[in-house]
């Protein structure tokens, strides 16, 4: 389940850490009832952006594929055995 948390309890910065940390989930922070920020762990950080590198990855695929800019994987594996001479 997401934790929210207001602005103001952003002081302790050590208990932030430290919620941070053992949280599998981003912490939203709220200003004036609405949400304003996002805090996380540098590990689930670096784990969101291998998620959001590797779906950006498929989504271009998938426009090549669609847009027809594919080639043959025979093709493309004899053109690669045949110039490096394997």
């Amino acid at each position: 389940m997401p934790q929210i948390m207001p602005i103001k309890e952003l002081k302790n910065t050590s208990s932030i850490s430290e919620i941070c940390h053992e949280s599998d989930e981003p912490i939203y922070i709220t200003k004036n009832g609405y949400g304003d920020m996002v805090l996380m762990s540098i590990e689930l950080y670096e784990a969101f952006q291998k998620k959001w590198n590797m779906y950006s990855d498929i989504e271009l695929s998938e426009k090549q594929i669609k847009d027809g800019k594919t080639k043959d994987a025979k093709k493309a594996l004899s053109a690669v055995r045949e110039k490096y001479d394997l």
